[in-house]
């Protein structure tokens, strides 16, 4: 799994700019508010955006001035699989599917709270075969697995189980900028 690479391997490249919020032509696109006031801005909000022509739904999530992140992230995400069809699960392998995804967005925010003065912002972007999860921070840390992994003592599994969940994870830093976005990419329910 990488941990360097700013998107996995193949032929899918960099995200689009319309994985950012933004149409093709760099135009901010509107969409339905997916929590807070109504899109207002105001922080723990999130905007939905469909990606123009490209099959990708976008929702952010801003944690500006909120507490219980943690919580906070998983409801977010939760309606955004019964907004994009992921649940309710039709089967066993579906709702595991869900529910890997809520572990991963768990473990992604957790990580920025402890080890990264919290996260800044959580972005998901799901097409019809991955669901990609960012969450950005302003930490200068490298998340890594612990090695070795000891699954009989507490704490230090979030990232392993990231890493036996996804499809790929990394870490994008933008030079002259502090902070980060871990990214993990999970595969769409069959």
């Amino acid at each position: 799994m990488s941990t360097t690479r700013p998107y996995p391997p193949g032929d899918r490249g960099p995200e689009p700019s319309g994985a950012s919020g933004a149409s093709q032509g760099g135009t901010p696109m509107t969409g339905e508010p997916t929590g807070g006031e109504h899109g207002t801005g105001e922080p723990g909000t999130g905007v939905a955006a469909p990606a123009a022509s490209t099959g990708r739904q976008v929702r952010t999530l801003s944690f500006d001035g909120v507490s219980g992140v943690v919580p906070l992230a998983r409801d977010f995400t939760r309606q955004a699989l019964y907004a994009w069809g992921w649940l309710p699960a039709a089967s066993a392998d579906q709702r595991a599917a869900a529910e890997d995804v809520l572990l991963v967005v768990s473990e992604l925010v957790t990580n920025a709270c402890l080890h990264a003065d919290g996260p800044e912002e959580l972005h998901i972007s799901c097409d019809r075969k991955v669901i990609r999860l960012e969450v950005t921070d302003r930490g200068s840390g490298q998340p890594a697995p612990r090695t070795p992994h000891r699954a009989g003592r507490p704490g230090g599994h979030g990232m392993f189980i990231v890493q036996r969940l996804c499809l790929d994870w990394g870490v994008v830093r933008t030079p002259g900028v502090t902070g980060k976005t871990v990214w993990a990419e999970l595969g769409a329910p069959a």
